[in-house]
């Protein structure tokens, strides 16, 4: 017998596997359980979409696309964008449809990143991004905020974190775990400090159509960030297009291209059929994203008012469909928190310190369920809560 673990990567020995994933596996175990903790929607992709890419199937539209997606698809994510951020982005060289966000955030710091460079992610953070910070061979800061402020990054935070090897900073706004949405005059408070430290700016927006109190802005849309921004997108939180696994990445052309050539040799292309129902999913989706966004805001409402009076103070998530109370009055850890009210009460939610050291204390909670599932969580955690 070989000694296997001999021949593996020192980054892949050392990478730690997603803590999301430990939790939905203990709960994938267990029968009648109440998941909290998926972050997907729990809307099925519209009928007219899938219609689309049956009809791709049936005229034999099965061969590979070009490497950086169809055209017709990246004209349609030109034109939103342009909507959204107030900015053109050539579809032939600034835009890159990719397999889900996920591979676009991949693409994008390998594209940027030497051996040693920094990249700085506001804690807590989505699971993926320090790993994949790891696996393009720079060094994730983590810059920790507080629950008090709404988790949001603090322009003093970010510059007592910024050092000569700084290269980036990766921002979610509506941040996944915590909702928090980042409000233009914030952005434009942490872009002074971006631009005095001549910083590269991955701006995560796949939540972007899923903000309910104020109207969304892009980082790429203030003054002086659009060449500076790498804006990662894609159709899986607003088209109920999760499985589909497609994403976009739009920057200036010397970016996009040296993405292109790390997709082409890693990817070749994303799925063909998926890009044909993301052209039906743009032109004629909206209406749906409409309907999905006023069923989210109306459970937000429900779901962070009952925590509130259960005593898991929570802030009002403005954006995304996660919500991120406070468990410390049951002087629990998060971990300890989460496995208990599975095993007792069958509701699974995630624990907040498995997206960073700021996120202990606290857990993820998606209300992308439905009302009687969310209710029903609501009287078990109540119940859960009510013994401390």
């Amino acid at each position: 017998m070989i000694e296997h673990s001999h021949y593996l990567s020192n980054t892949a020995k050392n990478l730690k596997p997603s803590g999301i994933r430990k939790f939905f596996d203990l709960a994938a175990g267990m029968e009648g359980v109440i998941s909290l903790g998926v972050g997907e929607p729990d809307f099925v992709t519209s009928w007219n979409v899938r219609e689309a890419c049956i009809q791709s199937l049936e005229q034999g539209y099965t061969s590979y696309t070009g490497n950086a997606g169809l055209i017709e698809l990246r004209e349609e994510i030109s034109y939103y964008l342009q909507k959204v951020t107030n900015q053109y982005y050539n579809p032939k060289s600034q835009l890159l449809v990719t397999v889900g966000a996920s591979q676009a955030l991949d693409i994008a710091l390998r594209a940027i990143i030497n051996p040693g460079d920094e990249v700085i992610i506001i804690d807590p953070s989505f699971v993926s991004y320090a790993p994949l910070v790891d696996l393009a061979g720079g060094v994730p800061v983590m810059v920790r905020t507080k629950g008090e402020e709404e988790f949001k990054l603090q322009p003093e935070a970010l510059e007592a974190a910024i050092t000569d090897k700084t290269k980036a900073i990766v921002i979610c706004s509506p941040s996944n775990p915590t909702g928090t949405v980042l409000r233009k005059e914030e952005l434009e408070r942490l872009a002074v400090i971006i631009e005095k430290h001549d910083l590269l700016v991955i701006s995560d927006e796949i939540y972007s159509e899923l903000t309910y109190d104020e109207e969304y802005t892009s980082f790429a849309s203030i003054e002086g960030m659009t060449d500076r921004t790498i804006l990662i997108s894609g159709f899986s939180k607003a088209f109920a297009m999760t499985g589909w696994r497609l994403g976009y990445v739009a920057a200036n052309e010397e970016f996009l291209q040296a993405m292109l050539k790390i997709h082409q040799y890693s990817m070749l292309c994303a799925p063909t059929m998926a890009q044909y129902a993301a052209i039906e999913a743009l032109k004629n989706g909206f209406d749906d994203v409409a309907h999905m966004k006023r069923s989210y805001r109306q459970r937000r409402n429900l779901f962070v008012s009952a925590l509130n009076d259960m005593g898991l103070t929570c802030h009002t998530p403005g954006g995304a469909f996660y919500a991120f109370p406070s468990i410390r009055k049951t002087n629990l850890t998060s971990e300890q928190f989460a496995e208990q009210l599975l095993l007792e009460e069958k509701v699974a939610v995630v624990p907040g310190s498995v997206f960073g050291e700021s996120g202990e204390g606290y857990i993820r909670c998606s209300y992308a369920s439905s009302l009687e599932q969310l209710q029903e969580a609501l009287k078990k955690m109540q119940r859960f809560v009510d013994k401390f």
